[in-house]
Formats: C-alpha cells, structure tokens, sequence
C-alpha cells in the first residue's frame, strides 16, 4: 500500500514505506538523534518521502505502552542498540535476552506500521510470484 503525501509546495509526490520494522527503528532513532542536536524537520523535504513522520512512530510506541505490549526493557534494549544502528547478535551468550526483546518488540510494532503504510508488507508468496 503506497501512501501519498504533500510536500512543502503543496504537490502530491509517492510516499516510499519502509522494507522493516528495524529500518524504521533505525530511521528514528536517526530523527530523533538529528533533533537533539538541533535540526528541524519539514514534512516533504528529505531525500527520500515517507509515509510518516519521526512523531508518528512515537505515538505507535507510547500506544503500546499504555496497552502494555511493550514494557520498559523493551525500549532499554531499543534504545541501547538503535542508538548504535546494529541489533543484538543471538550468536552472543550476552545478547539473547537482548535479541529476544528486540525481536518481540518489533513482532508487536509490524502488524500496526503495515496497516498505516508505514512499513511494506513482507508477503513472501507475492514476492515470489514476482521474481518468476
């Protein structure tokens, strides 16, 4: 499902989702790391359009708080390891516990980042029809 969205001259221009859960964790731990330092956002002018903005998976996450889909440790892990743009290796004795939560969290997030458009639906039979 491809989103469309205004830009700043108000033209209707494709919104590109997101192929992961992990590469929208990971585009906004960037945003919010950009904000901290002082950047300002508007909505239409980065390089690539998407359908939403750094606020909008903030709310998703805050949601899944209040419902208590996701607890505390989720988000330690998610911060711990977005603010370092790798995941957690289940290889390592050290981070299962890490990759499990991880791994949970974004279970619970994708289901409601693929009804918003937010995030590509990972269907793989149609995928596969598509490479015949």
């Amino acid at each position: 499902m491809t989103q469309c969205i205004q830009n700043i001259d108000h033209t209707l221009i494709q919104a590109e989702p997101f192929a992961t859960v992990e590469d929208v964790w990971f585009w906004f731990i960037a945003a919010q790391q950009a904000r901290t330092d002082g950047a300002r956002f508007v909505a239409g002018l980065g390089s690539s359009q998407r359908p939403c903005e750094p606020i909008d998976i903030l709310k998703i996450m805050d949601d899944l708080y209040r419902k208590r889909r996701l607890l505390k440790e989720h988000f330690l892990v998610l911060r711990h390891y977005g603010r370092r743009f790798i995941a957690p290796d289940n290889r390592r004795l050290k981070e299962k516990r890490a990759y499990a939560l991880w791994q949970e969290a974004f279970d619970r997030m994708e289901p409601i980042l693929i009804r918003k458009g937010i995030v590509e639906p990972q269907n793989w039979f149609h995928n596969m029809e598509a490479a015949e």
